[in-house]
């Protein structure tokens, strides 16, 4: 379990387009956000540095 801190995650579209960025990475990747504390919990076995990246190029730079 990885967890991302996402300061520009805000609302439903944002939990959206982080999913989809984490899964182009791992297809089979579990994703759970907590919109509140702008967090996001990830079960993969991707690489860590790979995720970031994906993020970050989705526009959803973890902190």
């Amino acid at each position: 379990m990885q967890t991302f801190q996402i300061p520009n995650m805000t609302c439903g579209h944002c939990v959206r387009a982080i999913t989809e960025a984490v899964q182009a990475v791992d297809p089979a990747a579990q994703v759970q956000a907590d919109l509140p504390q702008h967090q996001v919990q990830v079960q993969t076995s991707a690489p860590r540095d790979k995720l970031v990246a994906q993020l970050t190029e989705a526009g959803y730079a973890p902190a």
